[in-house]
């Protein structure tokens, strides 16, 4: 994976675990890989996922079993407050962006209506 150096690695994993439990592709209560796995899979250091972890856990969004590893939160409120929580930071960029642009609310909106009705949805 390549990571964001302006970043702090173990800011960007806990972003693409929160985005895969928002999504549903991790589900309430499934199990994480363990530490060596994930830092296997991302290619990172284990202390690196431990942290991750750590921090998951301190925001509820993962807890962790003594001996059996660490498990997405089953509190599915929680997990839809988060996912709240990160579709209004989308879209507060994006507002943003669009305003650099100059582009108007109006135009924001007509250009959003206009993406959907290519897209179908």
């Amino acid at each position: 994976m390549d990571f964001n150096s302006a970043l702090p690695i173990y800011v960007q994993v806990m972003a693409l675990i929160k985005r895969e439990i928002v999504a549903g592709r991790m589900l309430p209560g499934s199990k994480l890989p363990s530490v060596r796995e994930m830092a296997v899979s991302y290619t990172i250091n284990p202390n690196t996922v431990s942290r991750v972890y750590r921090e998951l856990e301190l925001e509820g969004v993962c807890f962790t079993k003594r001996g059996m590893g660490t498990f997405v939160t089953e509190d599915e409120g929680r997990i839809a407050r988060l996912r709240s929580e990160m579709a209004s930071e989308l879209v507060e960029r994006f507002l943003e962006g669009m305003e650099q642009l100059g582009i108007s609310a109006e135009e924001t909106l007509q250009m959003i209506r206009a993406e959907q009705e290519i897209r179908g949805s």
